[in-house]
């Protein structure tokens, strides 16, 4: 499955770029909510292990998901207990250890088999897809942080399908009522392929970057800080809110609170 392939190459990216930072930068906080670079290590390298779970151990999966409705820190509380004796680089190299592990055991998996997870069965295939956009969306934190820009590669379209998929969700976990059709997208890849999708439409339109409407649909930039062209109600008030990722109806940054730090 080339979705695990893809998700082993994006963390294998984001742990060169952490693999020559200094480790004291562990436990600075990023952007993303105060969230430390250890606590971002600590959430990915979780719920790879908990992906890998939905293939080799339903039981403990469903006995770890209980563990975690019951802890009283919720579900950063618990992944902080779990990994307690971990930081800098012994949780860098666990997590890569373990990465490596989740994207064996889904390289070699149907795609369509149905696994078990917190909410909605879903497809390995969506699973790791799942996985590669959390790595590539906790990882901008990161990259933020360090001052870096990332160089991103047309792995990212997992992302932009991802995106796409969830158009309807981001309404309905709203409790809303998607007011059309999703708009046209018309997005320019890393490599400089253009990708479209939905049917085409001048009033009801979005277009630019791949990686723009990526970083909109995670919730890592809001749409005025990504140089995406947006044209329509529609289009308008879809990426003022999109969110490609599960959970209760979730907050973009406002203008100009995301951006790549400038290290003097």
């Amino acid at each position: 499955m080339q979705q695990a392939e893809d998700f082993r190459a994006e963390s294998e990216a984001l742990y060169a770029l952490l693999n020559a930072a200094d480790v004291a930068v562990f436990d600075e906080p990023t952007q993303f909510k105060g969230w430390t670079i250890n606590m971002v290590l600590e959430h990915l390298h979780f719920w790879n292990m908990m992906a890998g779970y939905q293939l080799t151990d339903e039981d403990k999966l469903s006995s770890t998901l209980r563990e975690i409705g019951e802890h009283e820190g919720g579900m950063r509380g618990y992944e902080a207990d779990y990994f307690a004796s971990f930081s800098g680089w012994d949780l860098l190299n666990s997590w890569r250890d373990n990465y490596n592990q989740t994207a064996d055991v889904f390289a070699g998996a149907d795609p369509k088999q149905r696994l078990k997870w917190a909410g909605p069965e879903m497809s390995a295939r969506s699973s790791i897809t799942a996985r590669l956009m959390e790595t590539w969306a906790h990882g901008q934190e990161v990259y933020d942080h360090l001052g870096v820009v990332r160089v991103n590669q047309d792995r990212i379209r997992n992302i932009v399908v991802l995106g796409v998929n969830t158009y309807g969700w981001t309404y309905q976990t709203r409790g809303e009522t998607p007011p059309g059709a999703m708009p046209y997208l018309q997005l320019t890849a890393p490599s400089g392929e253009v990708w479209t999708y939905g049917d085409y439409s001048d009033s009801e339109r979005i277009e630019g970057s791949a990686e723009g409407f990526c970083q909109v649909v995670t919730q890592v930039r809001n749409v005025a800080d990504t140089g995406l062209k947006v044209v329509g109600s529609g289009a308008n008030d879809w990426m003022s809110k999109a969110q490609c990722f599960a959970g209760g109806p979730a907050i973009p940054p406002a203008p100009g609170t995301r951006a790549t730090r400038v290290i003097a």
